[in-house]
């Protein structure tokens, strides 16, 4: 399977694009301002106990709502994590290594475990976030910290190494547990990802130290802290995604901007050796995800109807509860066997649902609706076929074989909120308005804006952006006869034309050799 990344950078957000065999399966999104990402670390203060609900209200300094934690979600080294920040505030603890450390006794379990027994209002305590905030809900936070690596998970207070069930020869399994036992110290455990399946000593050594570097990082910031305060950030989405992401069957990295080319180039160059050459720099003028056709992929499947190319679509509904998904076979047969037809929209429309799943992000409870079909082998043969289309969704999922319905029902995990893109446009005639000016007049308005910039700034290099129809007008006829060439003659100046598919028909703007938008009064 052939990856790529296609990554956009803006004033606003970054975007990154996931391309599995040229097809979109994943989007995210980072505004420069968010300041809260799945795996950071907090030293927060708990603000309330609310015994009820064997849980408490964490401030970690988020202005909009304080998080929330679980008893479940504290981990059975709590003490031991307790008593690390405490000393680390007042000096205690000398390291940030654990060696000489002395592991408290693990909080009891649910139901016996109480919040008000292991936890004080007012007491400081180093939390992870868990989830981002969803809905009207507040982040979620745990108390067993962990610090994600390329190929590892560092566990303080552990002296477990566990690997990855997906590594399944299990004599890399033994290797790799026996490699990771050998090079961890006293006091701290590991997770072997599977992105370690295959990797040398070295590259776990390393893995490994940059690991440590972390925590004693996280040790060296609770000096005399006071919370609430970030200790350590997961990094950007573009880190996150190279790191947990990045095999071999990625062909190529594309970015838009140049100080991004170089913050991947390095962060290739550090999760994969020898691989930077894969990182190009996208030349313009035409935008990236425009260039790449994922402007027009996204639009095409977002919204609550997603059409597959035989002509069988599926309709997505949202409820508070649950997502619902409706599979249609629209009206193209290529069989007259009705239970060979279901069977083949069943199977395009499984492959279809994984994909939304991983590129809207949606989480919680879904249910799909498939066609009826009679055989019981058939509705087997899709249950495993939808596990095959799910297996690169790194998200933690549940699938349930299809009933007697047709009905399957899917769990899938949900940490971030939903990537909802709204794809129905404005009319572009009348702006939404319901009355529309005279598009013949657009041309003239343009000639006008034109008259004012070639008669006060002149700029040294002048582009006009314009909907594609009005692109297409400006530039027709002869060579010599058209509107493009008779600006050319008047104001013995070239103006370039851009076609840009997001303006309305009456839309258009100037830009100067800069790249800034020539706005006047």
């Amino acid at each position: 399977m052939e990856k790529e990344l296609i990554i956009t950078t803006g004033s606003k957000e970054t975007q990154i694009a996931l391309l599995e065999n040229k097809k979109l399966v994943e989007l995210h999104n980072q505004k420069p301002t968010s300041g809260l990402v799945v795996g950071d670390i907090y030293l927060g203060k708990i603000s309330k106990l609310l015994p009820g609900l064997n849980a408490a209200f964490v401030d970690i300094g988020q202005k909009e709502k304080d998080a929330f934690l679980h008893y479940t979600d504290l981990g059975p080294k709590l003490r031991s994590l307790i008593k690390f920040t405490n000393n680390g505030i007042a000096g205690g603890q000398k390291t940030g290594q654990l060696n000489d450390f002395i592991i408290e006794a693990d909080i009891p379990k649910m139901p016996k475990g109480k919040i008000g027994a292991v936890l004080k209002k007012g007491q400081l305590a180093l939390v992870q976030v868990l989830k981002e905030p969803i809905s009207t809900k507040g982040p979620r936070l745990c108390c067993e910290v962990t610090i994600a690596g390329r190929y590892l998970v560092l566990t303080p207070f552990s002296n477990t190494v566990a690997v990855s069930k997906k590594i399944s020869t299990e004599t890399e399994r033994v290797r790799l547990k026996s490699l990771v036992e050998n090079l961890r110290t006293k006091n701290f455990g590991f997770i072997v990802r599977t992105a370690a399946e295959g990797r040398k000593v070295s590259e776990l050594h390393e893995d490994i130290k940059d690991l440590m570097e972390k925590w004693e990082h996280i040790y060296k910031q609770l000096h005399n802290a006071k919370g609430p305060i970030k200790i350590l950030s997961e990094g950007n989405k573009t880190q996150t995604i190279i790191r947990d992401f990045w095999n071999d069957s990625f062909t190529r990295v594309v970015v838009d901007s140049k100080p991004m080319f170089d913050q991947v180039s390095d962060e290739l160059d550090r999760v994969a050796p020898g691989k930077k050459d894969l990182v190009k720099l996208h030349p313009g003028p035409r935008p990236i995800y425009d260039h790449y056709g994922i402007t027009r992929q996204i639009k095409a499947s977002f919204g609550k109807t997603a059409t597959m190319a035989s002509g069988a679509y599926i309709v997505i509904e949202h409820t508070e509860a649950m997502h619902v998904v409706d599979v249609n076979s629209g009206h193209k047969m290529v069989s007259s066997d009705q239970e060979e037809n279901a069977m083949r929209v069943n199977v395009e429309a499984a492959e279809e649902v994984a994909r939304q799943l991983r590129l809207r992000d949606i989480g919680g409870i879904i249910i799909v609706d498939f066609i009826d079909m009679r055989n019981p082998e058939n509705r087997t043969l899709l249950y495993q076929e939808m596990k095959k289309f799910m297996t690169g969704d790194n998200a933690k999922h549940t699938i349930l074989p299809v009933s007697k319905f047709g009905l399957m029902q899917i769990t899938r995990e949900r940490v971030r909120p939903q990537m909802n893109i709204v794809t129905s446009e404005r009319c572009p005639t009348c702006n939404g308005s319901g009355k529309i000016q005279s598009s013949l007049l657009v041309t003239d308005e343009i000639k006008r804006d034109l008259d004012i910039i070639m008669g006060s700034q002149r700029p040294q290099k002048l582009t006009l952006v314009v909907h594609p129809f009005v692109h297409a007008y400006l530039r027709k006829g002869w060579f010599f006869s058209s509107v493009q060439m008779k600006w050319w003659k008047e104001y013995k100046k070239w103006i370039n034309i851009r076609p840009d598919n997001d303006f309305a028909l009456t839309s258009y703007k100037f830009i100067n050799e800069n790249n800034d938008e020539i706005r006047l009064a």
